[in-house]
């Protein structure tokens, strides 16, 4: 019995491994939250390791013992994905790859962060392009130019929708009549099903509940859309436009309420329940104060989501606002001013602290009392950030506009 009881040693290592990953975009699953716990520290956090990053907004993604970067080539119309050593930042592959020729303002780097799944990983680049790649390797086993496929025009910033794993699929939101979403067979890449005529927006999407429960949320440029993920039929909609056409902000879940957001709609809170066994939403409340501009919500306890807005357009200047608010019904129950110019990523801990990234690059612990803001540690870590961090195995992982840097935390 000797090689039965080594072969569940080695599947209990092999899953505990890989336990504090962060493969996806806002997560494990994908909420914006670790179960790490993170203490108050006195001294900075003691840098580990830094890489040069390209140009692009896409979050380190950790997996498999690597740390999973996309960037944009300098000087080139390529796109390219690298993965280093998680605990040593060494260099293990780096595979460039040509895209159409593409510019626009904030940044011509790609903004969709990569999903592992398995011995995979998926990448939705800034012009269209769904790769898959070998996570050993670095090789290209499948690729879909998708807006040249479903004859569909570029976002003006680019698309930015961060692939979502879910079973067989890999799905993303691409716009256009008869396929503004569309799940795609991870394994060759072949597409499974196409949903929706609404223009893509730069949001993500969201995946929840268990059996016939279970729907794919997503924020296009038309509004909040639930979708049946076996074959792409529509549960439920609420309408969602924003002015500028830029809905950016992953929709959240806190419990049995679904928050929306935009940069000129502000936000909303839907009730979700179920109907004839099938979901469904109603909207509970609208606050147009809470306007996100690409940063995601989290949800902390029962009660309260933390957000951070935007300055209402037009406007002169621009400032970021974190905001504690009443989850069941919109309420901004206090508010701390400049967090950044547009954005600060935001990150529920293992025993509800937020951590916050402002966008200078100072890392923030914030207890979340819902009666003021109360600040438990702060330190510079980084420049200019508007990448999501990534939380691993006691590690935190950031990029700037110009690195990757890891960083320890705790003792």
């Amino acid at each position: 019995m000797s090689w039965l009881r080594a072969l569940l040693m080695l599947a209990f290592f092999a899953s505990t491994a890989s336990a504090g990953d962060w493969p996806q975009w806002l997560g494990p699953n994908r909420d914006n939250s670790t179960p790490e716990v993170i203490a108050p520290w006195k001294e900075p956090p003691r840098v580990l390791w830094r890489q040069p990053a390209g140009e692009g907004n896409s979050s380190p993604i950790v997996a498999s013992g690597r740390v999973l970067v996309l960037a944009k080539v300098k000087d080139k119309n390529e796109e390219e994905l690298t993965a280093y050593d998680a605990e040593s930042g060494k260099l293990l592959w780096q595979k460039a790859y040509p895209r159409a020729p593409f510019q626009s303002l904030y940044g011509n780097g790609p903004r969709g962060t990569p999903a592992v799944s398995d011995d995979r990983v998926y990448t939705f680049g800034i012009t269209g392009l769904l790769n898959c790649f070998d996570v050993a390797t670095g090789n290209i086993l499948w690729s879909v130019d998708t807006l040249k496929k479903f004859n569909t025009p570029n976002l003006f910033f680019g698309m930015a929708c961060s692939p979502l794993v879910e079973g067989k699929q890999v799905v993303v939101n691409i716009g256009g009549k008869g396929h503004s979403i569309v799940a795609f067979n991870k394994n060759d890449g072949n597409a499974l099903w196409q949903s929706l005529d609404d223009r893509a927006s730069y949001s993500s999407p969201i995946v929840f509940g268990d059996g016939g429960k279970r729907q794919l949320v997503f924020l296009t440029g038309e509004g909040v859309a639930s979708l049946n993920p076996e074959n792409g039929s529509l549960y439920w909609k609420t309408p969602l436009v924003d002015k500028l056409l830029e809905s950016s902000a992953t929709p959240v879940r806190a419990n049995d309420v679904l928050v929306g957001s935009a940069i000129t709609f502000g936000s909303l809170g839907l009730r979700l329940k179920s109907e004839a066994g099938k979901p469904t939403a109603t909207e509970i409340w609208k606050n147009e104060a809470l306007n996100s501009y690409f940063s995601t919500p989290v949800p902390v306890g029962t009660d309260t989501l933390f957000m951070v807005s935007g300055t209402k357009p037009p406007s002169i200047s621009n400032t970021a606002t974190l905001h504690c608010v009443e989850t069941s019904s919109g309420k901004i129950l206090w508010s701390r001013p400049k967090v950044g110019t547009y954005h600060a990523s935001l990150l529920r801990t293992g025993d509800n602290k937020v951590l916050m990234l402002e966008e200078p690059g100072n890392l923030v612990l914030i207890d979340p009392d819902p009666k003021e803001y109360r600040e438990l540690a702060r330190s510079k870590v980084c420049g200019e950030a508007w990448a999501h961090p990534a939380v691993a195995n006691g590690r935190l992982y950031v990029r700037d506009n110009k690195e990757v840097i890891c960083l320890q935390l705790g003792h």
